[in-house]
């Protein structure tokens, strides 16, 4: 049995989802629980709402410590591919952003900048696996699924400790 909860955020509601053994498996800027449960592939049945262990970290994020999401484990289902993207999300410093097309060529692939973007589009868990912090070629933002106002909050909180 999955876990849920949600917080209220200066970004606006925010469901997590946990499994048994505490790892993140989705989340979002979002308070439907049946949206958040089909973007991770799971069944709304096999959820129930009770405390995670992750929400001490967001509202720790949310509160200035923007480390504390740093080292909460994570579980996504999903190509080789996707999961070297999303592990690559994970080293991009705090406060700095990647193009599509680096990461691409960090990878290995300097032509699969689509593939990139695809892979930050499936990414389940945002927030954990900062899918927030990569943008288009001329450095615009771009591609959020919550919005580029969340996405550019994030990069200010990350940049500016304290200071959305």
């Amino acid at each position: 049995m999955y876990t849920y909860e949600t917080l209220d955020t200066p970004d606006g509601p925010f469901t997590l989802i946990e499994n048994p053994d505490g790892a993140v498996v989705a989340s979002a800027w979002s308070n439907d629980l049946e949206a958040v449960t089909a973007r991770a592939g799971l069944a709304t049945d096999d959820v129930g709402r009770g405390g995670c262990r992750a929400s001490a970290a967001v509202r720790a994020f949310y509160a200035g410590d923007v480390r504390a999401l740093t080292d909460v484990p994570v579980a996504q289902r999903g190509t080789a591919f996707q999961k070297a993207v999303w592990s690559a999300l994970r080293d991009i410093p705090l406060g700095e952003v990647r193009r599509y097309g680096e990461l691409a060529a960090m990878l290995g692939s300097p032509g699969a900048s689509r593939a990139v973007g695809a892979a930050c589009g499936r990414n389940a868990v945002a927030l954990f696996v900062p899918c927030h912090r990569v943008v288009g070629a001329s450095g615009a933002l771009t591609g959020f699924a919550w919005g580029v106002e969340v996405k550019r909050s994030l990069l200010l909180r990350e940049s500016a400790p304290g200071r959305p």
